[in-house]
């Protein structure tokens, strides 16, 4: 003789209520409670309710249910024999006491239209097959998905419709609620919960799909992943639609931005899931953090539905929503890739040609194509966005503070990349900034990497942190100078004929006249630079002129960039973990 399957899982009074084998019932008492049920009793004597056994549906005939008392007496005998609920037809005119005690008793409490007889089939045949009724419930759960379309809300809504007794919610990579309910996010006593990851277009993570609902037999959360996974090809189709919209028109990636910048700027202490509210506006709970109750925190579903709910339960009718605490601007920034929790690290794109902003949105052609070379490079961090007149985008980065870590070196080896990446439709200079710690210095991140990159030159990256006299100097109109400085530096320029005085007058001026560092950053020896220096004397180009100083800055970082378009290597930042020179 066999044993019982090991892989078996009956049917739960939920599931059985969702599947919809009991058409138009009225349901009273715990409808949430995940009871088995294992069997059905047909009761058609009060003497037969003490042979039902736990986990059983009874079902009392017209005879057994001709009485109010008798039904009460049948609750009481269901409750003392652990049955898993009590079915009556509505033809009995039961009045509303008997339901009173359902609910005080907690034991559900179902009633049918028509002959109870056909309900105890219907039960028996859904007891009997499992798995049927929750291939039912998977597959009314992908009709009402499929209807619901790509938006967030929508599908959060439809999820809620399927899965009774369960709270969903949306959240981003940074926990930030975009969709569905708080009470998802917040643990309580004697409750489960099942997560889902949502893969954003390009596979990277997007969001987390998060069910929340009382414990049930082994196997409920299974179904309930099954369902949540459904919803994952539309939340990824809406992230991919948001793309592509903001790829053909960069004014609302650039709207969006700045909406975001005026809600977070100044905050300093504003985190992705906490940004700045209405005094009476909720948001979802962070880490262990518990809601607080108020009368107008919106009621959740865990805490028992409402006799309305309970009856539109069991129709399969859809739950209402709530979404009050969902914030659609994070939405909309999630979806575009934006990254929200920091620390963050700023990088800045000035392409040198028709890619650049400038005024307007970029052409139709020029921004897709440098958008698809920026996501080719792998920098880290989300997608260019149009900001004031250049190209900007940032990622989040490793804790700053940690030992021998640099997040903007390794964010300006990165960028230096991507601007040489072959195939941009314009030479590129770029400029990294930060690293700031939220989303309240974003703003100040993205000013400094933008003045910064305002005096890069093509084929360049500068640090905010690190903009020196020569990033300032070769910001300057040089065309206009370049005759100018011709004619100051001509006594050296007609001697110099290999360039190593102008250059070693461009480095003692950027130390400040410091031979033996000057020696340092040309790498040579530092009696090579004093000589040197003397020959500029004689020359008329004393570096410790004050007079002269300044004319002879200008002019020598006019006649350098002439004549050597790329950066001079002694100009080139130290690696990673040493101190600049």
């Amino acid at each position: 003789m066999s044993g019982p399957d090991p892989g078996f899982r009956p049917l739960t009074l939920t599931e059985l209520l969702q599947d919809g084998p009991l058409a138009d019932i009225e349901v009273h008492g715990p409808v949430g409670a995940a009871v088995p049920v294992t069997a059905v009793r047909i009761v058609d004597r009060l003497a037969a309710l003490d042979e039902v056994r736990p986990r059983s549906a009874v079902v009392l005939t017209a005879g057994a249910a001709a009485a109010a008392w008798t039904v009460e007496m049948a609750l009481r005998k269901a409750w003392e024999q652990a049955a898993a609920c009590v079915v009556v037809s509505r033809e009995a005119g039961l009045p509303g006491s008997v339901a009173e005690l359902a609910g005080r008793l907690g034991i559900p409490f179902l009633v049918v239209p028509g002959d109870p007889l056909d309900a105890a089939v219907r039960i028996a045949s859904a007891v009997a097959r499992p798995e049927a009724g929750r291939t039912a419930l998977i597959a009314g759960a992908a009709r009402q998905i499929a209807g619901a379309g790509i938006r967030p809300a929508r599908l959060l809504s439809a999820l809620h419709a399927v899965l009774p007794a369960t709270s969903v919610a949306l959240t981003g990579p940074a926990g930030e609620l975009l969709a569905g309910r708080a009470g998802a996010l917040d643990p309580t006593d004697r409750t489960a919960r099942v997560t889902v990851e949502v893969a954003g277009p390009g596979g990277e993570p997007l969001a987390v799909l998060t069910a929340r609902f009382r414990a049930r037999p082994a196997g409920w959360e299974a179904t309930v992943r099954e369902v949540l996974g459904l919803a994952v090809a539309p939340l990824t189709a809406w992230a991919a639609t948001e793309r592509l919209a903001a790829e053909r028109d960069g004014r609302h990636a650039s709207g969006l931005l700045a909406e975001l910048l005026a809600r977070y700027t100044g905050d300093t202490a504003a985190e992705p899931d906490g940004a700045r509210r209405d005094p009476g506006e909720r948001r979802a709970p962070a880490g262990n953090e518990r809601q607080s109750p108020g009368a107008d925190a919106p009621r959740d579903v865990l805490e028992g539905p409402t006799g309305d709910e309970r009856q539109a339960l069991g129709r399969a009718e859809p739950n209402p929503p709530e979404t009050d605490a969902a914030d659609p601007l994070l939405a909309a920034a999630v979806a575009l890739g934006w990254p929200l929790r920091g620390p963050f690290v700023v990088h800045a794109v000035r392409p040198f040609g028709p890619a650049a902003p400038d005024s307007g949105p970029p052409g139709p052609e020029t921004g897709p194509l440098l958008a698809a070379r920026w996501a080719r490079a792998g920098t880290g961090a989300g997608p260019l966005i149009a900001y004031e007149g250049v190209w900007v985008a940032w990622e989040s980065v490793a804790d700053p503070d940690g030992a021998g870590r640099d997040p903007l070196a390794r964010a300006e080896r990165q960028l230096r990349a991507a601007c040489s990446e072959p195939g941009l439709p314009a030479p590129s200079a770029g400029a990294v900034a930060g690293p700031v710690a939220s989303l309240g210095g974003l703003g100040q991140a993205l000013a400094d990497a933008v003045t910064a990159v305002g005096v890069a030159r093509p084929g360049t990256v500068v640090r905010a942190d690190r903009i020196g006299p020569a990033q300032l100097l070769t910001a300057l109109p040089r065309e206009a100078l370049r005759a100018p400085a011709r004619a100051l530096l001509a006594p050296l320029l007609a001697v110099d004929r290999d360039g190593s005085l102008l250059r070693t007058l461009a480095v003692l001026l950027d130390v400040g006249g410091a031979p033996s560092v000057a020696a340092a950053r040309l790498g040579v020896h530092r009696n090579t630079v004093s000589a040197r220096l003397e020959r500029l004397r004689a020359l008329g180009c004393d570096p410790d002129d004050p007079g002269l100083r300044l004319p002879l800055h200008l002019a020598c970082r006019v006649q350098l960039d002439a004549t050597e378009p790329e950066m001079p290597e002694d100009q080139a930042e130290p690696p990673e973990g040493e101190p600049a020179g």
